[in-house]
């Protein structure tokens, strides 16, 4: 889950573009980070534990030429987060950058001590610079030396390498996490996330699974995982070169809150024919309409949105539908139907557990759809089919503005499918897709009432467990409210179906634990308030989330109440979502966590 960047410069020194890359990658590690370079054909680093503004620092007081390198952003898997476990991994032979895990290191580290190589960090990428060296020690050119090393290793990686007395050359390599080539005029440039080589190259070709890169400033070789020559596509891309700024706000969370009025806007722009008022999709979108089942995977907050899709889909479209945990879904086995369809959700179309789970689902006939925020991704590529959510670069690794619009492309599929399927009538269809037409105005109107919320998590944040209850689509909201409490304020939260409240989680119950009940004035709000009424009658205090005829019956009972704007039930999970994002983040900021890179996590995924 590292962010790796390789560049061969014309005539600029590599290290400062280097940390501009890697500052574009941040996303996928803050534990450590580390820069080499070929200075006068001898390999010299630069590495720093921590954020990568610690490796600035270092560079500004010890400054590193040349004109080739490797960069890293480290989230640390094996060893601990510190400058000795840091990338690049180096001898006096080679330079190594890695994202992903190596299996076999363990066997291969107690081999390689036996040849008397010693190693000095507690990572298993340290030893394929050592097992490299081996074999560049036995005469063998850097290509081959490489091949001979890669057909050692087990695992999921992406690698990039430099290499004593080559000025013009980085070798890579991709086994299940991506990597891009950026092509410059004389210049040439790596990268694990297109998102990296913006700002210098708007060429961009990407690697499939297998290949091996052999690269110099006047082009690249590429070989398939046989050993034979291929080409990859070059294409112009979209990225923008612009690193997001946080502008008046003081985290990049509270900016992507706050900008989820437009987002959603611009995605149901994308969707809604203006002329018509009706949901467009693509045929090959609309095809799944007779899918005798659909399965949705997804990992982390995506599962949740994935999750509310499963109501919406068996609900209004009449379509059979499971969810699955992305990492859970391909060891089940399960059996998937001839002519079903597959739904996969990905903010950065790089999670590696959702990756493999489409893989599957295409191995077992499924129609594979994909909804996903960055552009240019695996998932993409290897998807028959793409739905976009239009959230736009999102910074902070506690998904707001990308879960808002996940929701919002599902709800547009769900009015697609089934007015395909003729599930819904005109007339309900009408009001479904109104009902999402005021949905940017009502986040609107729910961010002018924040001061409110900021208030209620001065006594949240005092609190060691939080409980969160919601039934039907409100049951994965609060899921996801307790899942962006504990990412970034570190207090233990967890979210129930409010009728397993007397299943277990009732005998949590007591003054010091507060209950943040989630409940639409719907066909369900009764129940929901029944529940809310046991923790009251156990000394509980709760947090109602309600609209103003849900508040009406509560109010008195309740500590505290947050009032949601009327709205059709089929909404709600999108506008309920908005006030737990606030709380979770005036939680965060009143305990003083980093709360746009709270700590052990990463933006994007691509281990196991």
């Amino acid at each position: 889950m590292c962010g790796i960047v390789g560049i061969l410069s014309k005539e600029k020194d590599a290290a400062p573009l280097l940390v501009e890359g890697l500052k574009r990658l941040e996303y996928r590690g803050y534990d450590s980070a580390g820069v080499a370079t070929l200075v006068d054909g001898k390999l010299e680093r630069r590495r720093a534990e921590g954020k990568l503004i610690n490796l600035t620092e270092k560079l500004a007081k010890q400054p590193l030429h040349g004109t080739v390198g490797i960069g890293h952003t480290r989230w640390a898997t094996h060893g601990g987060a510190t400058e000795r476990n840091a990338h690049p991994h180096i001898t006096n032979d080679v330079a190594v950058v890695h994202n992903g895990i190596i299996e076999n290191y363990q066997e291969l580290k107690e081999e390689l001590e036996k040849s008397q190589f010693r190693f000095e960090s507690d990572t298993d990428t340290e030893v394929i610079a050592h097992l490299v060296t081996f074999y560049l020690r036995q005469g063998m050119k850097p290509q081959v030396a490489v091949d001979q090393a890669l057909a050692r290793l087990r695992g999921a990686f992406a690698i990039a390498m430099i290499f004593s007395g080559e000025k013009d050359l980085i070798i890579g390599a991709r086994f299940g996490t991506p990597l891009a080539i950026g092509y410059g005029k004389g210049e040439m440039f790596m990268a694990s996330d297109s998102y990296a080589l913006a700002p210098l190259t708007d060429k961009i070709s990407f690697l499939e699974d297998g290949d091996r890169v052999e690269m110099s400033r006047s082009g690249v070789t590429i070989r398939n995982i046989e050993g034979k020559k291929v080409e990859r596509e070059v294409r112009v891309t979209a990225q923008s070169g612009a690193l997001t700024g946080k502008g008046e706000y003081r985290h990049f969370m509270e900016k992507e809150i706050n900008e989820q009025p437009a987002v959603i806007g611009d995605t149901l722009n994308t969707y809604i024919n203006p002329a018509t008022g009706h949901i467009a999709m693509p045929d090959d979108i609309l095809s799944i309409a007779s899918a005798p089942k659909i399965t949705i995977s997804a990992c982390g907050t995506a599962y949740y949105a994935g999750f509310v899709a499963k109501y919406w889909l068996e609900q209004i479209a009449r379509i059979p539908t499971e969810v699955d945990i992305a990492s859970e879904f391909r060891y089940r086995e399960a059996p998937l139907p001839a002519g079903g369809a597959a739904l996969f959700i990905s903010q950065s179309g790089e999670t590696l557990d959702t990756l493999e789970a489409l893989r599957y689902s295409k191995r077992q006939g499924q129609k594979c759809i994909s909804i996903l925020n960055t552009i240019e991704s695996t998932i993409e590529r290897e998807s028959h089919s793409v739905l976009r959510t239009l959230a736009g670069p999102e910074v902070g690794v506690a998904s707001t503005k990308a879960f808002t619009t996940q929701l919002t492309t599902l709800a547009c599929l769900t009015i697609a499918l089934a007015r395909k399927r003729g599930a819904i009538t005109p007339e309900r269809e009408k009001q479904l897709t109104d009902a999402l037409r005021e949905v940017p105005s009502r986040v609107a109107e729910l961010l002018g009432h924040d001061e409110k919320i900021r208030e209620m998590a001065k006594h949240i944040a005092e609190a060691r467990d939080v409980l969160y209850l919601g039934r039907g689509t409100s049951y994965p909201i609060a899921m996801e409210g307790a899942l962006k409490l504990k990412e970034i304020s570190y207090i233990h939260a967890e979210g129930y179906a409010s009728g397993e409240l007397k299943h277990g989680p009732i005998a949590l119950i007591d003054n010091g634990v507060p209950v943040i009940a989630i409940a639409p004035h719907d066909a369900l709000f009764e129940k929901t308030a029944s529940n809310a009424q046991e923790v009251i009658a156990r000394g509980g205090k709760v947090l109602l989330i309600s609209d103003k005829q849900g508040i009406a019956k509560l109010k008195d009972k309740s500590a505290w109440t947050i009032e949601i704007p009327e709205c059709d039930p089929f909404v709600a999970p999108i506008l309920y979502t908005i006030p737990v994002q606030l709380l979770a983040y005036h939680v965060a900021v009143i305990k003083g966590t980093d709360v746009d890179q709270p700590r052990n996590l990463a933006k994007s995924v691509t281990v196991e």
